[in-house]
């Protein structure tokens, strides 16, 4: 084992010298090293991991996450293992925001013991390419080797929080590979996570013929009062839903000789889904920037010296639903086309913590048909769950999509645009996000939502409808919920499909375009307001037939507001300056569009409201709240319209603008959306709804007056990035309200204010990239930095420079490595 260190301008970390002690001794006739890495960090802590070969970049990777992130990563390899009840007890929530939610452990580790199980992860590791199985090799022997310089005592101060735990422990590559299975289904399986964990069979009835009544039942109408509350949201994440935007803007929008990319998922701000920004180089076959989840050695969004690419989560289905006739006296059995199939049972034994500290199984066995897991719909109502007669079963078109991470190991060393496409489409693969790039050389961008999608023809939607079937997919728009009992029903392949079952890449959606390509997660229809895009299956979601967001209208805006050369930035040219400052310019649309109306509608004059309900919440409120809403009219008159730091009253529009959206669409607006107009429709509110807005604006008062801020405060002081006892000044908003700068926290304003921490959808990784005739110009942001441990230097710099909209210009060559002045470098080998 070796390791050799050189400082930069700042002091070595104090966890090298304390590695350096532990190795003193070590002699230099060590056998060749298996794995050598050269981590090379520069300002704000990111990692340029430089090696020989792939193994070793994985090394070094691994490494270097577990010195800024190994809490979140051992933490979150439990849930991945099935063994977060064994630590935590059943009934503890997972402790950070995921693309699973927050489920109780019990319920997690029965689900990932299920879906994550040894068969299936035999079958996609025997899938994968060498390359991914060395770097996976890799990455698990870097983050092993940290796991045990900590625990022999290495830099003492570092991961207070898990360093004694003992489920800090090293990984195996499955694990490894279980962590990078599970975000396949963050649009499918994810969301039906405790409908799965607890889909277990009634008792079996006594064998007997199919009734008359159940025949009835497969032919009548069946009219259901859906719990909307337990309906999943299919946003990948919590109830504002988990977003991105992304430009690319091609040369005729530049001006130069080289396109630019704006990518900005809108994501997680802790957990192992946050994100986690690097450098690979392989001297002469790899070299690639950007960032991945944690636990991830590979990366999903970023650059090369070549090309750019960026994603946002897509608005098709990834999944679909089968409802399954159950075998006369078997309800682990199902008919198809006549004959009895046994369901697939897994037995599996959890162990939980009780609240002695003992340690007692539990188990439960578990099944699955031909289409996937059996699930429990009866949370959803009653008619939907796991009876004597019926049961569904999930499929998730990634559940045998092994193809996923290939694309962007492909992508790394890709050279052209049309090579990114060529790419995108022969591997079919992008499990449930839309994808921008743009390359080098070339005068378009392109934008595609290609990737693993269902198959089901317009058809099989009629022929194969149950009742059931038919109330469910209303309840669950776009999700193909069809009859399990007939083969006839199965998903379809095309001649072109990559997998069975899954649309072919001819049938989805593309668009080059020289001035600009863009989505903000609506569907692929406008990607460009010159150059709709129809004809597409109804599983990618609606084109013209429905609304697009505010937040997606504000970025055609933005891009037309710029290259009309309107916006009051100069010029009319889309350079990397003006669309590093366009899109942290934090317009609030709706403010823009309705707050005028707004006004005029409730505070012309201000008069007493009494306050009912809370249509937010659902709180009733008795006897009824009187408020005065004279403060809150001034706030919101002089407020600027803008959820920048020192913007005064955003809190305010936030906080009726959440209660009034959700007054259903055609009846807020008074012109309801065209789309020969999808830019300015739907709009102006509809004056028939002021006693309604009236309630939503007194309710708002009410949380602002609980929550202790004044009408007037700034939006640095209510939305914020705790650090320590500091709380640092955050800008933006939530995307239904018409911000396109995301700032988007679930905590409550009377609970402390909008602590960003607790965000699932907020600005998280931001890049901006242009290929000028030498190198590579790259100005990123990590909004929430590198680090999750308070005592490293990385645990808040890079949310400050965020704060403050200082971009980073991200060194990519080796000179600009060698002459960043943060510089300090770590050498391992092994």
């Amino acid at each position: 084992m070796r390791l050799s260190v050189r400082g930069g301008r700042r002091p070595l970390p104090a966890l090298l010298l304390g590695v350096v002690a532990l190795l003193t001794g070590c002699g230099d006739d060590e056998p060749p090293a298996t794995y050598s890495a050269e981590i090379r960090r520069t300002a704000m802590g990111v990692p340029h991991i430089k090696a020989a070969d792939w193994g070793g970049i994985g090394y070094g990777y691994g490494y270097a996450q577990a010195q800024d992130v190994l809490c979140t990563i051992a933490n979150a390899m439990l849930t991945y293992r099935g063994e977060r009840a064994r630590h935590f007890g059943a009934s503890a929530t997972i402790p950070f925001q995921s693309t699973i939610g927050q489920p109780n452990n019990l319920d997690s580790d029965f689900y990932h013991r299920h879906v994550l199980n040894d068969e299936v992860m035999q079958r996609l590791i025997a899938a994968q390419p060498e390359r991914l199985k060395q770097l996976v090799a890799g990455y698990a022997a870097g983050y092993n080797r940290y796991v045990r310089e900590l625990k022999a005592g290495g830099q003492p101060d570092a991961h207070a929080a898990c360093r004694n735990e003992a489920w800090v422990a090293p990984l195996t590559d499955t694990d490894v590979f279980r962590r990078m299975y599970a975000a396949h289904f963050a649009a499918g399986y994810s969301n039906f996570l405790a409908m799965i964990a607890n889909a277990t069979p009634p008792a079996a009835a006594a064998p007997a013929g199919v009734s008359a009544s159940a025949r009835r039942a497969r032919t009548a109408p069946v009219r259901l009062a859906v719990a909307q509350d337990r309906l999943p949201s299919f946003q990948v994440g919590g109830t504002d839903g988990v977003g991105s935007n992304m430009i690319g803007f091609g040369t005729a929008a530049t001006g130069d000789g080289s396109p630019l990319l704006f990518g900005n998922p809108h994501w997680y701000w802790r957990g192992p889904d946050r994100f986690y920004q690097a450098q690979f180089t392989i001297p002469g076959e790899l070299n690639v920037a950007g960032t991945s989840f944690l636990a991830v050695p590979v990366i999903q969004i970023g650059y090369t010296d070549q090309i750019a690419w960026s994603h946002t989560v897509s608005a098709a289905r990834r999944y679909g639903l089968f409802q399954l006739t159950l075998a006369p006296g078997d309800p682990t059995s199902y008919m198809r086309d006549g004959a009895s199939v046994k369901m697939t049972a897994r037995p599996i034994t959890v162990q939980v913590k009780q609240s002695d500290g003992s340690v007692t199984p539990v188990s439960r066995t578990l099944y699955e048909s031909q289409y996937g897991p059996v699930v429990n719909l009866g949370a959803i109502h009653p008619a939907l769950g796991w009876n004597t007669s019926t049961a569904f079963a999930i499929r998730d078109i990634n559940a045998e999509n092994f193809r996923v991470f290939r694309v962007w190991l492909r992508w790394s060393q890709a050279t052209t645009l049309d090579e990114v496409a060529r790419i995108q489409r022969e591997e079919a693969s992008i499990p449930w996000v839309n994808t921008v790039a743009v390359a080098r050389g070339g005068s378009q961008a392109w934008y595609a939502d290609i990737g693993a999608m269902p198959n089901v023809s317009p058809s099989q939607l009629t022929s194969c409808a149950t009742p059931l079937t038919a109330a469910l997919s209303n309840a669950l728009p776009r999700t193909p919920v069809l009859d399990g009992s007939k083969s006839s029903c199965d998903w379809q392949s095309d001649p072109d499909s990559v997998q069975p079952g899954a649309l072919g890449p001819s049938r989805m959606p593309g668009l080059l375009r020289d001035d600009y390509v863009l989505n903000s997660n609506d569907s692929y229809w406008l990607a460009n307001t010159s150059a709709p895009l129809t004809g597409y299956p109804d599983i990618l979601g609606p084109a013209g037939t429905a609304s697009i967001s505010f937040r997606s209208r504000l970025a055609h805006l933005l891009v037309h507001a710029r290259l009309a050369g309107t916006d009051g930035y100069g010029g009319n040219k889309a350079t990397s300056e003006t669309v590093r400052a366009m899109v942290l310019n934090s317009r609030a649309l709706t403010a823009e569009l309705l707050k005028d109306q707004a006004i005029a509608m409730l505070c012309s004059p201000p008069a007493s409201i009494t306050v009912t309900t809370d249509a937010l919440t659902g709180e009733t409120f008795s006897p009824a709240r009187t408020v005065d809403p004279t403060d809150a009219c001034s706030a919101l008159q002089a407020w600027n319209n803008k959820g920048a730091i020192a913007s005064r009253g955003a809190h305010v529009w936030d906080e009726f603008w959440t209660r009034a959206s959700r007054i259903p669409e055609a009846s807020l607006f008074q012109v309801p959306f065209n789309s020969a107009d999808p830019l300015g429709t739907p709009r102006d509110l509809n004056v028939a709804m002021a006693a309604t807005l009236r309630q939503a604006f007194g309710a708002a008062i009410l949380r602002v007056q609980a929550s202790g801020f004044a009408m007037n405060a700034t939006r640095g002081e209510t939305l914020f990035a705790p650090r320590g006892t500091e709380k640092i000044p955050l800008f933006g908003g939530c995307g239904s309200q018409g911000y396109f700068t995301i700032a988007c926290s679930p905590s409550r304003l009377d609970q402390g204010g909008y602590n960003l921490d607790t965000a699932t959808s907020a600005n998280s990784y931001l890049q901006v990239v242009r290929f000028p005739s030498e190198g590579v110009e790259a100005y990123t942001f990590l909004t929430f930095s590198q680090s999750d441990d308070p005592a490293s230097p990385h645990y808040s710099d890079y949310t400050r420079a965020y704060s403050a909209g200082q971009w980073q210009r991200m060194p990519f060559s080796e000179s600009e490595i060698t002459k960043d002045p943060a510089l300090s470098t770590v050498r391992i080998s092994e």
